[in-house]
């Protein structure tokens, strides 16, 4: 048994934002996939893998809901027949390594799934995007659905607000000098922790104010201008939002990081923000010149995403 792969995706903007109804835009990452197989020698790596799906099938069979049904039977057969989710998506890494797991398993078991192939009304997105939350709620205690969608979907995905999400046309590629990378922190980052801060800070009027009119409103410009392909534009605001990060999300940048990110902002070499909740994994960054982003940081490890 070798099941259909399901890639990483990267929220290019709307980290907490989302969380706030807020617009997001992510995008699938094709660098990085995992599939389910079955093995009647399990590895150690593969053990770990079919333990967590026991636990997640033990989930899913007490789940009280209309929203979707699963055949369990055939779920429960394949993992003692060996299932295990075989990925290269680092996990903690901000990157949806939950998310390609849980398309995965609607994939395989979900009775009336809502398919790639049908008209993806926004009913079905909204519908498919409230069973992915409830399912991958198992592994972060709260979750958009989005990770689970973007990765079944393999679509890039505008989410305006909560009740309304699109696939997205991006822009094609060029061969310019501009690039999105990811920065890898090597540290693993933990979602659930992140978004705790996030929510206290949240009781912080002040902080709300700034989540609505700085934060919401600037990645909301740098949303519009990367669909639109306004690259200039982009960089005023991406820059405008890394300093926001910076000033107001400390707690979520690793330590060791905060001085990387001062440096970007006064050189302009490159400008870096959240991948996910943050608090390890990768940094996301935005550079007009890759290559002198690339000697800016050269003591660390970078992965191009895609190219201006």
């Amino acid at each position: 048994m070798k099941g259909p792969l399901f890639y990483a995706k990267i929220l290019l903007f709307g980290e907490y934002g989302i969380i706030k109804d807020s617009k997001g835009l992510a995008i699938p990452y094709n660098a990085y996939r995992g599939a389910l197989k079955s093995s009647k020698n399990l590895s150690e790596k593969s053990l770990e893998s079919n333990g967590n799906l026991e636990r997640f099938y033990a989930y899913l069979a007490g789940l009280q809901t209309d929203l979707v049904s699963f055949n369990l039977v055939a779920f429960k057969k394949d993992i003692e027949d060996g299932m295990y989710f075989d990925s290269s998506i680092p996990q903690g890494y901000g990157v949806g390594s939950s998310g390609a797991l849980v398309a995965s398993i609607y994939d395989k078991y979900a009775s009336n799934k809502i398919t790639v192939l049908e008209n993806l009304t926004r009913d079905k997105l909204l519908n498919l995007k409230a069973v992915f939350s409830l399912m991958e709620s198992f592994f972060h205690g709260k979750s958009s659905g989005l990770d689970p969608l973007n990765s079944y979907l393999s679509l890039p995905i505008l989410i305006n607000s909560k009740d309304s999400i699109e696939p997205a046309g991006i822009p094609s590629q060029k061969e310019g000098k501009g690039a999105v990378f990811l920065l890898d922190s090597e540290q693993i980052g933990e979602t659930e922790p992140m978004v705790n801060i996030f929510m206290n800070k949240m009781k912080n009027e002040g902080f709300r104010k700034m989540i609505s009119e700085e934060f919401s409103t600037t990645t909301d410009a740098c949303i519009e201008d990367f669909l639109k392909g306004n690259v200039k534009s982009l960089f005023g605001n991406v820059k405008s939002l890394s300093k926001i990060v910076l000033t107001n999300f400390k707690p979520m940048i690793p330590a060791a990081f905060h001085k990387v990110w001062e440096k970007g902002l006064s050189t302009n070499d490159y400008y870096l923000k959240l991948c996910g909740s943050g608090g390890g994994g990768y940094i996301l960054g935005f550079t007009e010149d890759f290559e002198k982003a690339q000697k800016s940081l050269k003591d660390y490890k970078l992965e191009l995403v895609y190219r201006f």
